[in-house]
This record gives C-alpha cells, sequence and structure tokens, in this order.
C-alpha cells in the first residue's frame, strides 16, 4: 500500500473507533503509533512516540494549561457566572428582549474566565434560565440564547481549544488570543443583534422587566469590579506582550486565589476541589495532546496532507473556496464528532493545505475553532443544547434547537466574514507584534 492510502484508511479506522466511543486520547495514539509502525517499523514508531510523550510533557509552555484551569475553577467557586449575570441583567433587563442580551454578556464574561463552551452555557444556565422563565420569556428564546452564547467559551481567551490548537500547529498562543478578540466581539455583538430583531417581530419573545435604579447598578459592577480587574490584567497583559503565557496564567492563578480569600470563599475544601478537577481535566487533555501529535507525525509521514494541497490546487481552488468547503466538511464531521476530536482529527490535514494557499495558521485557528464551535449548537449532537436541556427538564429539544436557530444563521455569517475578510482576525495582532 502506498503512504497516502495508509493515512486515508487510519482517518476511516479512526472514525469508526471514535463512533465505538473509544476515548479520544486512546483512539489518536493507536492509530498514529500504529500507522508509524506499518511506515516504518515497531522499534522506530515506539521510539518516535516516546520521543514525542516527553518532548510534549516537558514543554514549559504547556504549563499554562492547568494554570488557567485552575483560575477558572477558583473564580467559579467565587460566583463569577452569577455576578457577571447579575451584573447584566441589572443594566440591560428593562429592555425588550434585555434578560436574554444579558445572559450573551455573562457568557462572553464567565467564558473569558473558564475557557470552555460547555462549562459557560452550563454554569450562565443555571443562572439566568430560571430569572428569564420567571419574568415570561418564552423558552426558544431563553434556552437558545444561552446556548448558542455558551459557544463565546470556546473562542475567547483563555480559551482551551486555542491553546491545544497552539501546542499541535506549534503557534504561539499569545497572538492566538490577540486574533480571537476581534472575531469573539463580533460574535457577540451578531447574537445581540439577533435578540434585537426577534424580540422586534415579536415582543411576547422578551418580556420588559423592572427597571432596576442605578445604585443597584453600580452596585452589582462593583461586585465583578474585582474579576474584570483579573481578566483584564490577565488577558491584556498577554496580549500586549507584558507576560508570557505561562507567567500570565501564573498570575491569574495568584490572583484567583486571592479573589476567593477576600470574597470568603477560600475554604480548604473548595481549594482541593478545584486543584482536584484541575488534575483531572489537565490529565486529560495532556493525553489527548500527546495522541494527536503521535497521530499528527503520522500523518505528515504518509504525505496525505500535500496530496490534498495538490488536489485542491489542481482544482483552481483559491483559499477562500477550499476553507468553505472545510466549513462543509467539519459542519458534517461535527454531526457525530465533539469539538476537540474533530480539531484534532482535522488540523493535521487542512492546516498544511491552507497554509499552501497563502493561509496565516493564526487565521486557520480562529477559522477552524470558530467553525467547530457549530458543532456545540447544530442538530444531532449540539451537546450545549443537550446541557441546557438538562438544566430545563420540561423544555423539549425540539423547542431548543429551533430557538438556536437564528443563531446559527448569525454563526455562518460570522464564518463568511472570517472567510472573505482574514484581517478580522489577524488586524489585532498584526498591529501588537
Amino acid at each position: 500500500m502506498t503512504p497516502e492510502l495508509i493515512g486515508a484508511l487510519s482517518i476511516a479506522v479512526l472514525l469508526a473507533l471514535l463512533a465505538l466511543g473509544v476515548p479520544i486520547a486512546a483512539v489518536l495514539g493507536l492509530v498514529g503509533f500504529t500507522g508509524l509502525a506499518l511506515l516504518t517499523s515497531i522499534e522506530a514508531a515506539t521510539i518516535k512516540a516516546g520521543v514525542v510523550g516527553w518532548e510534549t510533557i516537558s514543554r514549559y509552555e504547556l504549563g499554562v494549561l492547568p494554570l488557567f484551569l485552575l483560575m477558572a475553577h477558583l473564580c467559579f467557586t467565587a460566583g463569577a457566572s452569577r455576578d457577571f449575570f447579575d451584573a447584566a441583567a441589572k443594566l440591560l433587563g428593562h429592555r425588550r428582549g434585555g434578560l436574554a442580551t444579558a445572559s450573551i454578556a455573562g457568557c462572553a464574561g464567565f467564558g473569558a474566565i473558564s475557557g470552555s463552551s460547555l462549562a459557560t452555557a452550563a454554569t450562565v444556565g443555571l443562572v439566568a434560565l430560571p430569572e428569564m422563565r420567571k419574568r415570561g420569556y418564552a423558552p426558544s428564546l431563553s434556552t437558545g440564547s444561552i446556548a448558542a452564547g455558551g459557544t463565546l467559551g470556546s473562542l475567547i481567551p483563555p480559551s482551551g481549544a486555542l491553546i491545544v490548537y497552539g501546542m499541535i500547529a506549534e503557534q504561539p498562543i499569545s497572538k492566538l488570543f490577540a486574533a480571537a478578540l476581534v472575531p469573539v466581539a463580533t460574535q457577540a455583538l451578531l447574537y445581540i443583534a439577533v435578540i434585537i430583531l426577534l424580540c422586534r417581530r415579536n415582543p411576547a419573545l422578551g418580556p420588559v422587566s423592572e427597571r432596576v435604579p442605578w445604585r443597584e447598578r453600580f452596585a452589582s459592577l462593583g461586585r465583578i469590579a474585582d474579576i474584570a480587574v483579573l481578566i483584564v490584567l490577565v488577558i491584556g497583559g498577554l496580549t500586549v506582550g507584558w507576560f508570557t503565557p505561562t507567567e500570565a496564567a501564573s498570575i491569574g492563578s495568584v490572583l484567583a486565589m486571592l479573589l476567593c480569600a477576600r470574597r470568603g470563599k477560600l475554604t480548604i475544601p473548595a481549594l482541593r476541589r478545584a486543584l482536584a478537577e484541575t488534575l483531572r481535566t489537565a490529565g486529560v487533555i495532556y493525553a489527548i495532546i500527546i495522541g494527536a501529535i503521535v497521530f499528527s507525525v503520522f500523518l505528515g509521514a504518509t504525505g496525505l496532507a500535500s496530496h490534498l494541497t495538490a488536489l485542491v490546487i489542481d482544482a483552481n481552488l483559491d483559499a477562500k473556496a477550499a476553507a468553505a468547503v472545510i466549513v462543509v466538511v467539519l459542519l458534517l464531521l461535527g454531526s457525530v464528532l465533539d469539538g476537540m476530536a474533530l480539531m484534532l482529527l482535522t488540523v493535521p490535514i487542512f492546516l498544511p493545505m491552507m497554509v499552501g494557499l497563502g493561509m496565516s495558521p493564526i487565521w486557520f485557528g480562529i477559522f477552524v475553532v470558530r467553525t467547530i464551535e457549530l458543532g456545540l449548537v447544530h442538530p444531532p449532537l449540539g451537546m450545549n443544547v443537550y446541557i441546557i436541556q438538562g438544566i430545563a427538564k420540561d423544555v423539549p429539544l425540539g423547542t431548543i434547537f429551533r430557538g438556536v436557530l437564528p443563531f446559527l444563521a448569525a454563526d455562518m455569517l460570522h464564518i463568511a466574514l472570517l472567510i472573505l475578510v482574514p484581517a478580522t482576525a489577524l488586524w489585532l495582532p498584526g498591529v501588537l507584534a
């Protein structure tokens, strides 16, 4: 068999194993190792896998992951999600659809701490859904806005997905974080525009709440001031080059611990839970990264990515047309694979192809994470939708998916903007370079 055929068959085997429920780290490592053994020898594959594993876990910059995770868990312990939503609700709740808009703002705020879409949707949903339903919001708007808003957590720094992408694509995490800021802002604005349009068309979807006095609004803003300062210092300092990613994560963890202590939430059981969750999550992600790099080395050895690039060039597709094709592929695969599995499977294949067509790997990181986010809200997988349904058990899945549809339309518009205007992602890193 030719190396390209071995590569194609390995991808089919990988998809089959994932469909059977085999853990993604084991699948990536096993398929990558077996493929390397077929191309070379078992001894060579064993040596290469060992070298990859050691080089991965000994990389200084990989320490950014558990430190940002610890920061997120400590901020969650301090009540960040409730405070963000409460402040946004007091500022916007008196407007039609204001609580749904506040949910988007709350998702953006908590996403800047958690770096996870699923965690953002779950935590903000627990706080925001009861409030919206108590004030008569339509179930479709209340659930749909939080399910869609939760996807902000995948892209907004300190995004776990961007950290993993930076590791496997060997790109600077600080540049990826800077590149994500404008796309996150435009994504949130498009979601808010959807809410405004829906409520203008049907005011009953988002009733007006009682106007809160300015004294209470300022008080709610005061309650998030310490967390806002933490986010601005950590992410801002990293973006403008004051800190390296690992230094920023270290400072963030220490400040989050001090924040917890200031709020009286830093107890021994709380600290033990935060550390245990951090270690558990980081261990899983480390295993996935090692497996992904082994698989990436194998794919590189097959020449499959170069073959695909040649096919695209022969078909006279430019970078924008190729990106559109990738969107379709990612949406189809996103129906059966979770976001992390999808990114780790497709990046080693598509990144060399897009770089060969002249696109920046920084842009591709934003593009691929943004596109994969759609899998969190589109059927049949839609993990954010199932999380929201778990919180609002009496709301049918069909209602939540209908509520997500207008936001999906905004998502497609946003991805088109990224493809047609790459400067959306590349302008800020260029300014800060």
